[in-house]
């Protein structure tokens, strides 16, 4: 025990001091297929694995736990059952467009969904991104009011309105 720590401890200096690559790093992803990115975060092959029933069921429920366990509930919600609804019926490009927006991070994904920010033109032209931010865009339109909501391009959040307790508030929500 005392010579692994030994050995441990004279390797960290030799750690510390090397210089990984800074232009690409190498990024592993779940599953059949594996990206390697730029240091732009931009994917340059996506290696996708349909060859065989097995290798598609290994691949499409990976992407269904990426889709639905981000860690930011308004994603797993939309992002999940969008994808759960539509991975069956996609080809290698649908899936590839897929993976892009599931490397995508949260809070950048979402502000973009909901119209608080522009996407990048790389990402406004994706189909799948497009077909998120259309059903995004359909349920807001169908189950909220638009005076509740923000103007485009300025954040949701603006606070409470508990003291006016509905005098002169909107008709449906509490902003």
């Amino acid at each position: 025990m005392a010579s692994f720590r030994k050995a441990l401890l004279s390797a960290i200096p030799r750690i510390l001091t090397s210089n990984p690559a800074p232009h690409a790093i190498y990024r592993p992803v779940f599953g059949s297929f594996s990206s390697f990115y730029s240091s732009h975060g931009t994917a340059k092959s996506v290696d996708i694995d349909l060859s065989s029933e097995e290798s598609k069921r290994r691949l499409f429920n990976s992407l269904l736990y990426r889709s639905k366990q981000r860690g930011f509930l308004e994603l797993d919600l939309i992002l999940g059952k969008w994808v759960e609804d539509h991975i069956y019926s996609m080809d290698e490009t649908g899936i590839k467009h897929l993976v892009h927006v599931l490397d995508l991070e949260n809070p950048d994904l979402w502000t973009w969904l909901t119209d608080q920010e522009n996407p990048p033109e790389t990402v406004n032209i994706n189909p799948v991104f497009v077909a998120l931010k259309e059903k995004v865009t359909n349920n807001l339109n169908n189950h909220s009011a638009p005076e509740t909501r923000a103007a485009p391009g300025q954040p949701w959040t603006r606070g409470w309105d508990d003291f006016k307790k509905g005098r002169d508030a909107p008709i449906t929500g509490n902003q």
